[in-house]
């Protein structure tokens, strides 16, 4: 393997979808890995975007890029149902795997490939990215060096607006069993930032809805039925003993943001943002000793990316490709690795089986 790694994008459209807004501009300005090959489903997009981001190769092929023997690693960024397949011949070819959550479009298919992962002996990550959002990291320290003492009590919410209305090329994700959805996603990713700086959960209860049960697909002019979850509430306790509520939701107008909250016997903690801690700037504050909550600065040594990182979606991004690229040069890392994934598969199975069941899950985290 060269100095820098050599990655590929698996999904690397030039102008459009999540790698487009975070992962190209993120390897651009990445100092550990070298953009060595865009993949899309035509050699016209992928030649695009090897020209804008100085990839060294293109391909319409995946299979062909995984053979590829300048290949050290590949990033899976495509929709959800994809991922299973296109991870496992990653692994499969001996590659090292960053694919996106949710990992699988079941929990069956994230268990399977955290196996093989552990098989081939390769390093996988996935992309909780809020888990390396520099304020999260600090959050977590201060909650670990005892600033709130014994957590008492955790909220979280975060309100998305959303859509009534979309073209027909992304309404796919009305589906609920595409696994792509407000229960997978922007709750997935915000639930995973609690349960990763205050504790796993115990046992939940949940209220799990659809509220807007119809989409309007602009170019075809048609109403499509919608499955997918808009509305989430979660109530329950952690590991520890904390009792804790969740409400995530996209609802048609502005939305309110992002919020968690930590209360505990020696003080208080924040955490703000004007969107997900997947893709926002978050903000903290906290208090101890007084009612009053102050701004907490966020140490710099917690932010691993170069000072031309792109902000907003890149830069937690990137943040992440640093943690990947120190496991795969054997150095130490705190990372979210497929087994991660696979617990926070197994808390949303819980969350579902709570909703429908109506009752109190002990949850399997």
């Amino acid at each position: 393997m060269s100095d820098r790694i050599r990655l590929g994008i698996i999904g690397a459209s030039p102008n459009v979808g999540w790698a487009y807004r975070s992962h190209l501009p993120a390897i651009a300005a990445s100092p550990e890995f070298e953009l060595t090959g865009v993949c899309t489903t035509r050699m016209e997009t992928a030649e695009e975007s090897k020209r804008i981001y100085g990839a060294r190769m293109a391909f319409d092929d995946y299979h062909t890029m995984l053979a590829h023997p300048e290949i050290d690693a590949v990033a899976v960024v495509l929709r959800v149902p994809t991922h299973y397949q296109i991870t496992k011949d990653a692994l499969n070819a001996g590659k090292h795997v960053y694919t996106e959550w949710p990992l699988g479009k079941t929990t069956e298919e994230a268990i399977e490939l955290a196996a093989l992962a552990k098989e081939k002996g390769v390093r996988v990550i996935v992309g909780l990215q809020a888990r390396a959002a520099p304020a999260i990291l600090h959050m977590k320290q201060l909650v670990e060096d005892g600033y709130v003492g014994e957590i008492l009590s955790c909220s979280m919410r975060l309100i998305r607006g959303g859509v009534l209305e979309r073209v027909s090329g992304r309404t796919w994700q009305r589906d609920v069993e595409l696994g792509a959805n407000t229960l997978t996603i922007a709750a997935g990713h915000s639930i995973d930032a609690l349960r990763f700086v205050a504790g796993e959960f115990g046992e939940v209860s949940a209220l799990v809805s659809t509220q807007v049960d119809q989409w309007y697909e602009t170019d075809t002019q048609e109403m499509r039925d919608v499955t997918s979850p808009d509305n989430i509430l979660v109530h329950g306790r952690l590991a520890n003993g904390a009792v804790v509520s969740v409400h995530v939701a996209v609802n048609p107008w502005a939305g309110s943001g992002y919020v968690m909250e930590i209360y505990g016997r020696k003080g208080t903690l924040v955490a703000t943002s004007d969107d997900s801690p997947q893709i926002g700037d978050v903000f903290l504050t906290g208090a101890q000793g007084n009612d009053k909550l102050e701004d907490i600065e966020v140490p710099a040594s917690l932010t691993n990316v170069l000072e031309g990182m792109p902000s907003g979606s890149p830069k937690n991004v990137g943040q992440m490709y640093y943690q990947f690229g120190e496991a795969i040069k054997g150095e130490s890392a705190n990372y979210p690795d497929f087994e991660t994934a696979v617990d926070l598969h197994n808390l949303i199975d819980s969350i579902r089986v709570a909703a429908t069941e109506h009752r109190t899950v002990k949850t399997t985290s």
